[in-house]
Formats: structure tokens, sequence, C-alpha cells
């Protein structure tokens, strides 16, 4: 079972997807009127606990006094994203080698801030959507479809064949995106600090693309730069 910790994500749950929430906890001194009567009005079951016994389904957690018990997270259907009629296309974020479940969480609240994306991860060697992750996502899970694949070539291919442009993130001999024009509907490719996008990926690129950074030689992590590249994407969109 996963737990979602806090107003703002309990909120948003309540407000989007109301259906997949088992049971909302409150601890008792906190106050939880607003979110009682939402729980109330989608017949989620709510309970008030002591402070003491709160305590005890917690660990060192800033909850806020509120605690939402959810089914697994439920992933998209590549194809449903796919075949998305033109004017609806979402751009595509698939992320090779991230393991950092900090980071992942970043990227999806990234993503539901800017909107009309969706992520792409693979099942091996990567980062799934935990706990952890959706707590630093603060309800942006919501919001953005997650597609969990078991190879991410096969993707590029279905998403090249569906009409996409596929961009791969480097540090280094890619188009500068202060003056390059992404071509839509668009496939962001986004490896790990440390990794980068696995070899195997490079060869299906249409073309890569960089971050300028003429200031110390230190690197962005993934978090940060996918930040940057969902909102020169955003921008080119409109």
């Amino acid at each position: 079972m996963i737990r979602l910790f806090g107003k703002n994500q309990v909120l948003e749950r309540l407000k989007t997807h109301p259906k997949t929430i088992k049971k909302i906890i409150c601890r008792q001194s906190s106050e939880n009127s607003y979110i009682k009567k939402l729980a109330s009005e989608f017949n989620v079951p709510f309970v008030i606990l002591a402070d003491n016994e709160f305590a005890l389904l917690i660990n060192n957690v800033n909850d806020q006094g509120v605690i939402a018990q959810i089914n697994d997270f439920q992933y998209g259907d590549l194809q449903d994203i796919l075949q998305l009629p033109n004017e609806e296309k979402l751009t595509l974020i698939a992320l090779s080698n991230l393991t950092d479940p900090q980071n992942m969480g970043s990227i999806l609240r990234t993503a539901a801030c800017f909107g009309k994306f969706s992520l792409i991860i693979p099942k091996h060697r990567s980062v799934s959507i935990t706990e952890t992750v959706l707590k630093v996502a603060c309800g942006g899970e919501n919001y953005i479809p997650v597609i969990q694949v078991t190879n991410l070539i096969p993707v590029i291919k279905q998403a090249k064949d569906a009409g996409y442009w596929v961009a791969g993130t480097v540090i280094e001999e890619g188009e500068n995106i202060t003056g390059f024009k992404f071509q839509f509907p668009l496939c962001l490719v986004i490896g790990s600090e440390d990794k980068g996008i696995r070899q195997g990926l490079m060869s299906h690129l249409d073309f890569k693309v960089t971050l300028p950074m003429p200031g110390a030689s230190l690197s962005l992590n993934a978090a940060v730069a996918t930040a940057i590249f969902c909102y020169e994407v955003t921008r080119q969109r409109r």
C-alpha cells in the first residue's frame, strides 16, 4: 500500500482521483474540516486518531497531520498516448538511467506545472513511482500520464512511427537550445547526471540538444535540466 503525506498531496488526490483512496487518517490536533468534508462527498473512509496513535504511523515525515492510504500507482498505456489527435498530442519525456526518486518526483511536479507532457520510464535499472517520488511530486502525478515500459528503444521506434521527432539531451556537441527550433510532436530523451543517455539509444535520436552553461564546469542534475527543457519546449510549442 502506498501512502500520501500532507494536506496538498491528499487534497489533490481527492479532487482528481478520489476512487483511488482507500482511507484518510488525520491527527486529532490538526485542522482537517475541509478534507473531512471532501472525503464525505466522495464517500472516502475518514478516521481521526489521537496524536500518539497517529505518530505510530509515520517516521519523521512532514505529514501535516494527514495521511491517505491509496491503491498502488497505475501506469498509463503508451498506445493511448500515441493515438491522441494531433492537436492533443503530448510531449513525451523518456527518462534513461534515472534512479533517484527525488529527481523523479521533481520531474513529475515540473511536467505537471507546464502541462501537456507524459513521462516514460523503463522497468529495469530505473526508479519507479514510490511513496518518496509522490511526496516530492506534491500531487503532480495526478496530472501527468506515466508509462512504464520494458525497453525504451522499441518505444522510440513506436513514437517515430506515430510521427514523433526524437531529441536527446547531451552535455556536449548538441544543438544549443537557445537557437534551436524543436519539431513537434516531440519525444525528449533525458539521461541521468552521472551516466547520461544509454548508448544504445543514441543511434535512434533525430537530433541532440544541449543547454549552454558558460559558468563553472559543473553539471545540472536531471530534474533541473528537465525543468529548463520543459520551459523551452512549452515556449516553442505555444
